[in-house]
């Protein structure tokens, strides 16, 4: 699954979910930009793993629920690329906290990254990919678009917003050769599983393990590649058939 050539931006590629895809999608032959708020230590890390594979890569900072951090981010990379083919929507913040004890400060802080963010970041991409009459568009919310998280209700509400925002784009921007698809992890380990030291439990996880960076790039290769050009608007479930127990 060759992407050799094509440029992308992935937002919070400096740790977990982003990173693994940055460095997938840099495998495969993407010119990639790596996006950062505050994880430079490790966005740094993610271009300097593109590099040393022979890859390509711009590291840039900003801030995704500022509309002016969005619009330079965006610019700068179609600038340094000569254009933007792929956009994945990853930043996101996750606050843990309970809906009771939540200011309305946090709750506009979640829903800015979260849901604000990944529209204006759309909107910015969009009159580069209409230059080029083509463009993929991918949205990583969770499986919390489906089920309650019962540990922080405003990060759900963000996700269910971001499939309902898949699904509209996908309407709207298909006349000019842009396809949008969201993705739904379940539980992906960027750490806290190995620092346990315990085996997941099959009620919960059927396949005997919580999902892997890799996964999630996996299908987001795909989502990226010509090979799913008849493909948009879909919201797919990624979690190991978790959500069926």
């Amino acid at each position: 699954m060759s992407l050799s050539g094509k440029t992308a931006i992935v937002t919070g590629a400096g740790t977990g979910i982003g990173k693994g895809i940055a460095l997938a999608l840099a495998a495969r032959g993407t010119k990639v930009s790596v996006h950062y708020n505050a994880s430079e230590a490790g966005a740094l890390d993610t271009c300097k793993q593109i590099e040393a594979s022979g890859g390509e890569c711009l590291l840039i900072q900003a801030d995704v629920s500022k509309e002016q951090d969005i619009r330079r981010m965006v610019d700068a990379a179609a600038a340094h690329w000569g254009g933007i083919d792929i956009l994945v929507n990853n930043a996101a913040l996750q606050l843990n906290q309970d809906w009771r004890d939540y200011t309305e400060d946090q709750f506009e802080q979640v829903m800015a990254t979260n849901l604000k963010g990944y529209w204006q970041c759309m909107q910015a991409v969009i009159p580069y990919m209409k230059v080029s009459k083509s463009g993929r568009i991918i949205l990583i919310s969770s499986i919390h678009a489906k089920r309650p998280t019962d540990f922080d209700v405003v990060y759900a509400m963000t996700k269910g917003g971001i499939k309902m925002l898949g699904r509209e784009s996908a309407i709207e921007l298909a006349q000019y050769g842009i396809t949008v698809n969201t993705v739904e992890p379940g539980a992906v380990d960027v750490g806290k599983y190995r620092q346990s030291h315990r085996a997941p439990d099959r009620r919960k996880f059927p396949l005997g393990r919580v999902g892997l960076p890799a996964d999630v790039a996996s299908l987001v290769c795909y989502l990226a590649s010509e090979e799913s050009s008849f493909m948009t608007g879909t919201a797919i479930r990624l979690d190991g058939a978790g959500m069926l127990m």
